[in-house]
């Protein structure tokens, strides 16, 4: 039976050059396509596994020019061990409790964003958000999106990680927290739940987003090694793997 062109047509689109959030003096473009049609979450799959990452209804990669130094990566999940310092983190949070949830906004899981944004990213785009803006960044998915909840033994709010479930893994599109937690190293917390997650549930891998070698804000994410990144030639290991483990061992948690 012929195909509908609406559902098999697939267009990608390159944004204007734009200042690069994390490279100072560089220049970011993007390419982009609509997330949209019955295979929706098969073109989700087929995107994250070529290195894209979704926002609301759309996904997109690096394509910036003169510079290729933002790389999508994602950790080997089965093959994850906690370091030392990330073993202190779980013990030191062993209260909280995790709760998966359809991805609805929340008054309460506003007010934490936007502490979070003041005090991280006071310069960025997103700390302009209103509740409005950030009901889209929550519930505008096509895909299969989740929010998972962190609560402490008091039942208050400890972090929240915006995730999408992909054919071979978890994705981690947004996290935040209140950043008065920061010394509770919430953020290191929410992945290493991921990732256990992802081990449970027979998912290879966990999909971290982008990591810039220079940039130091995108460093934590060499804890949660051993690492892909995605590259011409597909995913390849970040680092060999003696490199892996000394980067899991040597990283102090932030």
């Amino acid at each position: 039976m012929k195909q509908n062109p609406h559902h098999s047509t697939r267009y990608f689109y390159a944004t204007a050059p734009l200042p690069c959030p994390y490279m100072p003096g560089r220049v970011e473009r993007r390419v982009v396509t609509e997330l949209l049609g019955r295979d929706v979450d098969q073109l989700h799959d087929t995107l994250s596994q070529a290195g894209f990452r979704r926002s609301h209804g759309i996904a997109y990669a690096p394509a910036c020019p003169d510079c290729d130094a933002c790389k999508a990566v994602r950790t080997v999940a089965a093959d994850f061990v906690p370091s030392r310092s990330l073993r202190r983190v779980a013990r030191l949070n062993e209260d909280i409790r995790v709760r998966e949830m359809e991805p609805l906004a929340s008054a309460e899981h506003f007010d934490a964003f936007v502490a979070y944004q003041n005090a991280r990213h006071d310069d960025g785009d997103m700390a302009r958000m209103d509740f409005s803006d950030y009901r889209a960044l929550i519930e505008e998915s096509p895909v299969d999106t989740m929010v998972v909840e962190f609560r402490d033994a008091d039942d208050s709010l400890f972090g929240v990680c915006l995730t999408d479930r992909l054919v071979d893994g978890l994705s981690a599109v947004y996290s935040f927290f209140d950043p008065a937690l920061s010394p509770r190293s919430p953020g290191s917390l929410m992945i290493l739940w991921l990732i256990e997650r992802a081990q449970a549930i027979g998912l290879p891998y966990v999909y971290l987003g982008f990591w810039i070698a220079e940039c130091s804000k995108m460093s934590y994410k060499e804890r949660f090694g051993p690492l892909e990144v995605h590259t011409r030639a597909g995913w390849v290991p970040l680092f060999g793997d003696e490199q892996n483990a000394a980067v899991g061992m040597t990283q102090t948690v932030a």
